[in-house]
């Protein structure tokens, strides 16, 4: 007993070895924990990296703790010498005080979670980890269309919530509501072939159309708004050059949005070509019969 408070009376006269024993015993810990969490898999799941983040983020706090408690007393000492500079380290640090209030409005408002999809800015992406300081994201290309993994990861740092408004597309992980556009350059009656190409459409979403409805409600229920329903739309429109614009919008499955896009178009294509050009030619055999 006398041996152990000995030990403890040099640690604590001694806090800078304290300290570092400290840290590397909770960092063998953490480090070990993640490694369990982990486990042998190629790929972590959601769950797993939740409980990572919380490892990783309760670590932290821990050390906090004991580091403050540990040298409360030159803390308080330190606090006290530089009241004069108070305003200059406040300046110096707007960017960590912005980040921390970042993270505590984050917490508050419940805006997203890890696995959720987020846009903030230009940048989107799934979240896998966010801390006091940043949020982590596996970017997602969005923009073109494809819905996929680019294979890069932003750090966003949580001021930028206070500068950019958090977009949660959590929904968009499943569904999606899909637009494109197919331009004709020509000038012909387009609403002759629409029937024709939307039963075309119609054919690719038979087998999920029925669940596409009924997860289109239910978002309807949750979000507590009115939003287009599930069923394909198409409008035509012109530009300023005279060439018309076929406006394409499509609710389905997000990982085979760029596929059925595809589909529609080589659909469009078939239908247009068909009418037109044997239209063409109808045209041409009636110009012929009245020369003769």
């Amino acid at each position: 007993m006398d041996y152990v408070n000995n030990v403890l009376d040099y640690l604590l006269s001694h806090k800078l070895l304290f300290s570092v024993i400290i840290v590397g015993f909770i960092l063998l810990i953490r480090r070990s924990a993640l490694a369990l969490i982990r486990g042998d898999g190629a790929f972590i799941t959601e769950k797993q990296r939740k409980w990572m983040s919380q490892t990783k983020n309760g670590t932290f706090a821990t050390l906090l703790v004991i580091g403050f408690f540990l040298w409360k007393e030159e803390i308080n000492e330190f606090a006290l010498s530089v009241t004069a500079i108070a305003v200059a380290i406040v300046v110096a640090s707007k960017e960590i005080i912005l980040c921390f209030t970042g993270s505590i409005q984050r917490a508050s408002s419940r805006s997203f979670r890890i696995g959720d999809w987020i846009e903030v800015g230009s940048l989107c992406g799934e979240v896998i980890e966010h801390n006091m300081m940043a949020t982590v994201i596996q970017e997602i290309d969005l923009g073109g269309g494809l819905y996929h993994y680019t294979g890069k990861t932003a750090t966003l740092p949580n001021s930028m919530f206070f500068t950019y408004p958090v977009k949660n597309l959590n929904f968009m992980k499943r569904y999606v509501f899909h637009n494109f556009e197919i331009v004709v350059r020509d000038f012909v009656n387009l609403y002759t072939i629409l029937p024709q190409f939307r039963k075309r459409i119609e054919v690719h979403f038979e087998h999920f159309i029925e669940v596409a409805r009924r997860y289109n409600l239910m978002i309807e229920k949750h979000a507590g708004v009115d939003l287009p329903g599930a069923d394909p739309v198409i409008h035509i429109s012109s530009t300023a050059t005279g060439e018309q614009k076929v406006h394409v919008m499509i609710f389905c499955p997000t990982e085979r949005a760029h596929e059925l896009e595809q589909l529609i178009r080589a659909d469009f294509m078939a239908v247009y070509d068909e009418h037109f050009s044997h239209q063409g030619e109808r045209n041409q055999l009636h110009d012929v019969s009245d020369i003769t």
